[in-house]
């Protein structure tokens, strides 16, 4: 009991960490397909990464389980759960309110 309770958050704590560099690793900065030399290209990438057809979710899940390892670490499975919570509120109050959707390039 006492080392499951030790265990349980670093493994949050490593989750956490690994689906974040996952995130970093997935967004590709530049198209792999080779410019072709066709008068209808527009220079469009070819299709979206995976962090671009589900950034909302991803960020969503990361907020939660940020949020619930951080509570976790404070105040054992009651505080997991409520820190699962607030840390869902705060990502989805980022997510759909204060991100800004429009880029500039």
């Amino acid at each position: 009991m006492i080392m499951t309770n030790k265990l349980l958050p670093v493994a949050l704590i490593a989750a956490l960490i690994g689906g974040s560099v996952g995130a970093l690793v997935m967004h590709r900065s530049q198209p792999t397909a080779a410019p072709r030399r066709v008068y209808y290209d527009y220079n469009r990438p070819q299709g979206r990464s995976f962090w671009q057809k589900h950034r909302d979710k991803l960020t969503l899940a990361i907020g939660t389980g940020a949020g619930a390892a951080v509570g976790g670490l404070i105040g054992g499975k009651k505080g997991a759960a409520i820190g699962a919570l607030s840390g869902l509120g705060g990502s989805a109050l980022y997510t759909y309110k204060l991100r800004k959707r429009d880029r500039n390039y």
